[in-house]
């Protein structure tokens, strides 16, 4: 079982930057794809980054890219999402994920596993 914790939201204002981080732990962190997620009240989740197993490729959707960076250390066991720039459009719960398998995807539903998830509120 990998076990997921997210860490570094809360409440700033449009213009600030935020990091978020993902401790993994239960099983080898560098096997799995991470991707991180949102979920805004009364709104689908929607992906927001995905970074491969070594660090090397990295994807981010369009409302997100140049303003948000995915990132990974293998050695800490942790995945980043720095969010510069922040909107009030951003406020949502982040997930991070984690998916085993072999097609790098940005569909929630290729994650195996979920953490709790953290608030960002970004005010106006």
């Amino acid at each position: 079982q990998v076990q997921l914790l997210e860490s570094g939201g809360g409440l700033v204002q449009t213009g600030d930057s935020l990091r978020l981080s993902c401790a993994v732990s239960g099983r080898t962190f560098s096997d799995y794809v991470m991707g991180w997620f949102r979920q805004a009240p009364g709104k689908e989740r929607e992906f927001v980054a995905r970074i491969n197993r070594n660090g090397d490729s990295t994807r981010s959707a369009d409302s997100v890219k140049g303003r948000f960076t995915i990132s990974r250390d293998n050695a800490k066991n942790t995945v980043y999402l720095q969010m510069n720039s922040l909107k009030p459009e951003d406020t949502a719960v982040y997930y991070c994920a984690a998916d085993s398998g072999l097609v790098l995807s940005i569909s929630p539903s290729m994650y195996d596993y979920w953490g709790q998830g953290t608030l960002v509120t970004v005010s106006s």
